[in-house]
């Protein structure tokens, strides 16, 4: 007969009671470190061997901070505008601008959804009770497929509703309006 598998001796921090291969993932390394030194330096080698990693981590970390140019403001804002994604891609700022597209449902019925006014300081329930008003039909604030709000009007006012931004909301360009009609973005200006 096969022998009886024996269970497996864990070696458990003094510090934070984490077995000691995850005490690099608990609460407080660096209060760990003298511990597991002391009692299982072999588990961490990188760790003991000497300081000359540390002092290279050190000199890394005072060169990102440090900048090449004079104004030490505007690198700062720089480092806002710029979003890093995983991997280090880069994430561009969104230029506002309002999108416009129609649809169509139950073959003769059309809604026209209107996204991105909030980008330009627009309050969306305000908008969509004026395009309510103006256009004599149903208007609503719904959240998009992209989590994003956005104003559904029924019917095809898709050419009016350019007039109507730039008119009541002088603060959006005609430039920043654009249609999408087959798929592309087509500019309304």
């Amino acid at each position: 007969m096969a022998e009886k598998p024996q269970p497996v001796q864990v070696l458990y921090c003094g510090v934070c009671g984490l077995p000691a291969e995850y005490c690099e993932f608990g609460p407080d390394f660096e209060q760990c470190k003298p511990w597991l030194a002391q009692n299982s330096p072999d588990l961490y080698p990188d760790l003991f061997q000497g300081s000359a990693g540390n002092d290279a981590d050190k000199v890394s970390d005072q060169l990102k901070s440090t900048s090449i140019s004079s104004d030490a403001g505007s690198s700062k804002a720089k480092e806002e505008e710029v979003k890093r994604l995983p991997g280090g891609k880069i994430k561009k700022k969104e230029k506002p601008e309002v999108i416009i597209e129609k649809m169509t449902r139950n073959k003769r019925k059309c809604i026209t959804t209107v996204k991105g006014l909030e980008l330009f300081g627009v309050k969306l329930s305000d908008a969509s009770k004026k395009l309510g008003k103006k256009f004599a039909t149903g208007a609503s604030v719904v959240k998009g497929p992209t989590e994003k709000e956005q104003i559904d009007v029924q019917g095809d006012i898709s050419y009016d509703i350019v007039e109507f931004i730039t008119e009541i909301y002088p603060v959006v360009p005609e430039s920043a309006i654009f249609f999408i009609e087959d798929g592309k973005k087509v500019s309304a200006g």
